[in-house]
């Protein structure tokens, strides 16, 4: 017999190393010998899209764009240290970091702007599209590459530092603010069960993430599939099948990860709330996207059969075992 059910799994998140823990990321920006700008970070792209993200962020910033913007971040010997690809903090971190340190290199552009143009001050002096120019007067302008072959030997340049805020709980009480930002979920999923098999289907699939600020709406859909994907293997798939610490299943022959045929299409739904200390108001949510789906998949097994699940994976397996034992405990 087929039956369904739907779950939710709802759940909140707090970015970065968090409890106290100094989480700091720096930026470099410098103007180069043709004109363009480029951006010196140390922050690894795992497939998170890291790099699309802050090129974004930082051409915002300068007001410049992202064509003419080097993004050097896998170098080491010419990049600051931006901390790790984890935590879901380098959107938060990194970004403002990188925020920071563009809006101190437009203050230097304007001042050596300023000496170039001979200029009383930097007031009224606006920077756009590679252009430092007069408000007041805008036919007393200078571009970057004119600018970087006047400054050639005095290259301009800036740094950003940021921290996040974090406190340490307390030992005693429990009591702190451990993590921020947060970021919140909600996944509602329909499964139909086959109580004769044990085989879980998913059916349908609405996805609501809040972001703070969408910097690029595609890259975090792709997080949401992402996170879904993941989040349903380890609920109805991945099984190590360890045995006195030895993994049993250590091939990808026995290891079942979800393929593009158990995938089902999802209804994303971007919720955007901007955060006041993120840069443009964005938070990370890389890791927060699997946490829900495995909750809302369980409340729905439970929804469809009575039967609470509370061993994963959900293999059928399991399944009609625990279909099993709770019709046992019925009769008696």
């Amino acid at each position: 017999m087929k039956k369904r059910g739907v779950g939710i799994g709802l759940s909140f998140y707090g970015t970065g190393y968090g409890n106290g823990f100094p989480d700091v990321s720096n930026a470099e920006v410098q103007l180069m010998e043709d004109g363009k700008v480029a951006i010196f970070v140390g922050a690894t792209e795992v497939g998170q899209g890291a790099k699309t993200a802050l090129i974004q962020i930082g051409a915002e910033t300068l007001q410049l764009d992202y064509k003419n913007i080097i993004f050097i971040n896998e170098d080491t010997d010419m990049m600051p240290d931006s901390g790790t690809a984890a935590a879901t903090r380098q959107t938060y971190n990194t970004g403002n970091a990188i925020k920071i340190a563009c809006e101190n290199f437009n203050e230097e552009i304007k001042k050596a702007a300023q000496k170039a143009l001979g200029l009383n001050s930097t007031a009224g002096l606006i920077v756009k599209d590679g252009v430092v120019y007069l408000a007041m007067f805008p036919d007393k302008r200078i571009s970057y590459k004119e600018l970087s072959k006047i400054y050639k030997d005095d290259i301009i340049k800036a740094k950003g530092t940021f921290t996040a805020q974090t406190v340490k709980m307390d030992d005693e009480t429990g009591q702190g603010a451990p993590y921020w930002p947060y970021t919140f979920n909600a996944c509602m999923v329909l499964v139909e069960v086959d109580t004769n098999t044990g085989r879980v289907e998913l059916l349908k699939s609405i996805f609501a993430q809040d972001v703070g600020r969408a910097v690029n709406p595609r890259l975090v859909e792709g997080q949401m599939d992402g996170g879904f994907a993941m989040g349903l293997g380890y609920t109805l798939f991945e099984d190590l099948n360890l045995d006195k610490g030895k993994m049993r299943n250590n091939r990808f022959s026995k290891y079942l990860i979800p393929t593009s045929m158990d995938m089902i299409d999802i209804e994303n739904i971007i919720i955007e709330d901007p955060e006041s200390t993120a840069p443009y108001g964005a938070k990370g949510i890389g890791e927060p996207t699997t946490i829900p789906v495995g909750p809302a998949i369980l409340n729905a097994i439970y929804d469809a059969t009575g039967v609470r699940v509370t061993h994963l994976p959900v293999t059928p397996e399991n399944l009609m075992k625990a279909i099993r034992e709770s019709e046992k405990s019925e009769a008696i």
